[in-house]
């Protein structure tokens, strides 16, 4: 049995918190994946764990004010420090001079997300052995019903390195992640109240309507058990 087998029996039905805990203490160098969402319980907890507490979230460059704010919120309700990574300006210089400002609505989100959201998660990986998502099995049907707690992250392992993914946030549905943030006080992106569930970039992000499952509010031009923008992509893989 394999560590990360090992891993998925021992911590399956385990608190976040108590995964945190875990994937904390077998690793020096592992970083928190914050999207600017509600993933800030991920942040809320670590940061009562260690001292050590390495974060980093993508700046697309199409993302909401109301996301911008909160994430320099987040930064000094913590006193934490957020390294903030961009995409590479001449890729998203070519791709905007070639196909416009609004191309991922004619031939899909996945060129625009590989440049803008892809590449910088790929090389800031390379620099570390382990990562933590805020990954949920009930936010997408189509694509995260398989979400381990923790798992190898096929996507950007490389031979020389089995890079492990952690999902402490997996078994926990939406209504418990928000009972702990209210009951943490813990901040929050602006935009959940105005209709906002699932928060990406401005262009491709809406609010959904009473009823309405989180994930219609993402590309919502395009089917739906499509919808990861890369940063998962295993999702998509292990089910196709």
């Amino acid at each position: 049995m394999t560590n990360i087998e090992q891993w998925q029996e021992e911590l399956a039905g385990e608190s976040p918190r108590s995964i945190l805990k875990a994937a904390l203490k077998q690793y020096d160098n592992i970083a928190i994946s914050f999207s600017g969402a509600e993933d800030v319980v991920l942040i809320e907890m670590a940061h009562k764990l260690t001292d050590n507490l390495q974060v980093f979230t993508l700046d697309t460059g199409r993302l909401h004010p109301e996301t911008y704010e909160f994430v320099e919120k987040v930064r000094k309700h913590y006193g934490i420090e957020i390294e903030v990574l961009f995409p590479d300006t001449e890729a998203v210089q070519d791709l905007v001079n070639k196909k416009g400002l609004f191309s991922f609505y004619e031939d899909g989100h996945s060129e625009c997300c590989g440049i803008r959201k892809v590449a910088p998660l790929k090389r800031k990986l390379a620099t570390v052995d382990a990562w933590i998502t805020g990954q949920r099995k009930d936010q997408s049907p189509g694509t995260r019903n398989d979400v381990p707690v923790v798992q190898e992250d096929t996507t950007f392992s490389t031979e020389t390195n089995t890079l492990v993914k952690f999902n402490p946030l997996a078994n926990w549905t939406s209504k418990e992640v928000w009972d702990y943030i209210r009951m943490s006080e813990a901040p929050y992106n602006e935009l959940h109240e105005k209709g906002f569930i699932s928060i990406g970039c401005q262009p491709c992000t809406r609010p959904v309507l009473p009823g309405q499952h989180e994930r219609e509010g993402r590309w919502w031009w395009e089917e739906a058990t499509q919808k990861e923008c890369g940063l998962h992509a295993g999702n998509l893989i292990a089910r196709s």
